[in-house]
């Protein structure tokens, strides 16, 4: 991939400030945004073909069909090795935490615990909670590695008086980018089934792995045939905007499926089915240039922290395009990303919504070019007093 070009260079910040989606247009035209997840990258040829030709057939109708399945599991074995996805036992839903609550709705019920991995995505408890479940936070332990030892505490209160109880482990992690390893994701299947907790997944970034590692699909793992998952390819091929997601169910968990109401997959956008369906089939090689992209930001950013702002606490991850950052170090307090944004002019989420481990941090978008990231890092280090 070394001649391959780097697509976080493709495009000009003056065609980025055209775009109308929510990266560029939340904040005024002098911040520079590396906050939500999406990516400042050209879209996937094979995908852009196929949505000029759905729009030139005026092929705009409904989501029909297992092809976005077939194509899932085409990529699991051909990328991860893994030839366990069963097109029979998935359902479309319209995006990850859609699918998260109709899921978590088969498996609990209104009072019962959602157990989850803090510092975490924070719908992860926006979705949870509006459902009327109650969050037990397990949080990650120093190495932003799950804590097992915190995790069977949590599982114990989540189970305690009977109650059912769920884990929605983020997989990779997000925020912090985290690649689980098949050992850990082993201990994480064994501890469940022991307090009788049912997993659900979310998958969405397991494309974005760095070149040399490995992503382990968590029903890939023994003990984990009652567990269900979370997938799509908005994350990695940035199409967020074309809503399509896929709920992969367990063997053990095919009863669960047939109680899934029909209409959770009426959802899906058919574009996004579409577009989806091709970049797992089609767009290997810009996931690839992609990845590598990735990886040389990553090894940017700590060499610009390391130079501006050598308080600031960052572990290259293996796995996203998202860094978390600890600026704990900085006189800045519990919501450093405000000072950021105020006095530097640049929008990072702040980590006081990732809940307990999450103050004192900032969520860095990496998916953006070198320049830009160079700057970002200039003015941040402009905002600490």
């Amino acid at each position: 991939m070394a001649d391959t070009p780097n697509l976080l260079t493709r495009l000009t910040l003056d065609q980025l400030r055209r775009r109308t989606s929510a990266k560029w247009r939340a904040y005024p035209e002098d911040v520079l945004p590396l906050w939500v997840a999406e990516m400042d990258v050209p879209l996937a040829e094979p995908v852009a073909r196929a949505l000029h030709d759905a729009v030139a057939l005026g092929d705009t109708g409904y989501a029909s069909g297992t092809g976005y399945a077939e194509a899932l599991a085409e990529f699991a074995e051909r990328r991860w090795g893994w030839d366990g996805v069963a097109v029979e036992r998935t359902a479309m839903v319209a995006n990850v935490m859609q699918g998260a609550v109709e899921l978590l709705k088969l498996i609990t019920g209104p009072g019962d615990t959602v157990v989850v991995n803090s510092p975490v995505y924070p719908p992860f408890y926006a979705f949870t909670e509006h459902m009327g479940r109650r969050v037990v936070e397990a949080p990650l332990g120093e190495d932003l590695r799950i804590d097992l030892a915190a995790l069977e505490e949590a599982f114990r209160d989540a189970v305690a008086g009977g109650r059912r109880a769920a884990y929605l482990l983020c997989s990779p992690h997000n925020p912090t980018g985290t690649l689980h390893t098949a050992d850990e994701l082993a201990q994480v299947s064994a501890l469940a089934d022991r307090h009788g907790v049912r997993v659900v997944v979310d998958e969405i970034h397991a494309p974005v792995v760095a070149p040399g590692a490995a992503f382990v699909p968590y029903l890939s793992v023994p003990g984990t045939e009652n567990a269900m998952v979370l997938t799509s390819a908005s994350k990695a091929w940035n199409l967020a905007g074309l809503k399509a997601a896929l709920a992969l169910f367990g063997p053990a968990a095919a009863a669960d499926l047939a109680r899934l109401p029909d209409e959770v997959s009426h959802g899906p956008s058919h574009l996004g089915v579409l577009s989806h369906t091709v970049a797992l089939r089609s767009a290997d090689d810009w996931l690839d240039a992609l990845n590598t992209g990735l990886a040389a930001n990553r090894r940017l950013l700590a060499g610009l922290l390391a130079e501006h702002l050598p308080a600031v606490t960052y572990r290259p991850a293996e796995a996203t395009y998202l860094a978390w950052l600890d600026c704990r170090a900085l006189p800045l307090g519990d919501d450093p990303a405000a000072a950021f944004l105020d006095r530097g002019r640049v929008a990072l989420n702040s980590g006081l919504p990732f809940g307990t481990g999450g103050a004192g941090h900032v969520r860095l978008n990496l998916a953006t070019s070198p320049d830009l990231l160079t700057e970002a890092v200039k003015r941040m280090a402009k905002a600490v007093p």
